[in-house]
């Protein structure tokens, strides 16, 4: 019988004596981490891990990947979930058309994308993989993001969901670029040595699970932080309505697009074994 295992990963701030002085204070992502949590406890998962802020660290979250990886059978659901901060690295194996590498911002470091494709890359073949990562994945564009938000009126639209219009324009997931800079130049050594170790071709193209991935918004947008959610976490979980929505993954994606601002459009992609059958599955469905 299929089982269920989430791990669900939420950070209101990080270490400044990594990030060059910043803690990247946000206020909703460990709410969104826990909420993620209820929803896998009400599925009857069999593992649900929560990591919240200071115990989301690198190790920790590298660690966690693989106890999935060695327990999870062909036929499981692996529910993987972060709310946080995006940053991006340089791209140094040439697998990013902008040359740069998204991150998640751990609290002592930032977690690369190819990191987490290797990670899961080491899950069995017919494991489903549903993840959602609300978060940004550019710093470059924040105040364009901010000035455009303001312009068209799209605020009205974030204070629906968030509740505190003047919070949501103070607080989006993305890392400021001058951090960004003074963080990798700080730490280069380290951040140089994890990136030349990881495979010169593309990680995603390792996976041999199926990984459905939401995410709060497109490459080039910015994720917003909210009062009580995060706005995708947030209108992720008005569509799920406790458990009463029945359809696909594609129309879960579908409904909460259309409750998003048009400046964060959240993205659908599957990476990984194609499974068809999954993607018509309900969401959280073991």
């Amino acid at each position: 019988m299929a089982q269920g295992y989430s791990l669900n990963i939420g950070l209101n701030s990080v270490d400044p004596a990594h990030y060059a002085g910043w803690d990247g204070a946000l206020l909703a992502c460990e709410a969104d981490a826990e909420d993620m949590e209820l929803i896998a406890r009400a599925q009857d998962f069999g593992t649900v891990r929560k990591v919240l802020t200071r115990e989301a660290t690198r190790e920790r979250i590298v660690k966690e990947l693989d106890e999935a990886a060695q327990v999870l059978q062909p036929g499981d659901l692996f529910l993987l979930t972060y709310s946080g901060h995006g940053g991006q690295l340089p791209d140094r194996n040439n697998d990013e058309v902008d040359a740069q590498d998204e991150t998640w911002v751990l609290y002592d470091g930032e977690l690369i994308d190819d990191e987490i494709y290797v990670a899961l890359s080491k899950l069995r073949q017919d494991v489903r993989v549903l993840m959602f990562s609300d978060s940004c994945h550019s710093g470059t564009v924040s105040r364009m993001a901010y000035a455009a938000l303001r312009n068209s009126g799209s605020l009205e639209m974030l204070a629906d969901t968030v509740q505190d219009t003047e919070a949501a324009e103070r607080r989006f997931k993305d890392m400021p670029v001058g951090i960004a800079l003074r963080t990798y130049r700080n730490n280069r050594a380290m951040y140089d040595a994890v990136m030349d170790a990881l495979p010169k071709q593309d990680a995603r193209s390792m996976v041999k699970a199926t990984v459905l991935l939401i995410s709060g918004c497109q490459d080039n947008q910015l994720s917003s932080d909210g009062t009580f959610n995060g706005l995708f976490t947030a209108n992720l979980l008005r569509v799920y309505n406790g458990g009463k929505f029945r359809g696909s993954h594609r129309t879960f994606h579908r409904r909460i697009v259309r409750r998003m601002p048009p400046l964060q459009t959240p993205n659908y992609s599957v990476i990984g074994y194609p499974n068809s059958a999954f993607e018509r599955q309900t969401p959280f469905t073991v």
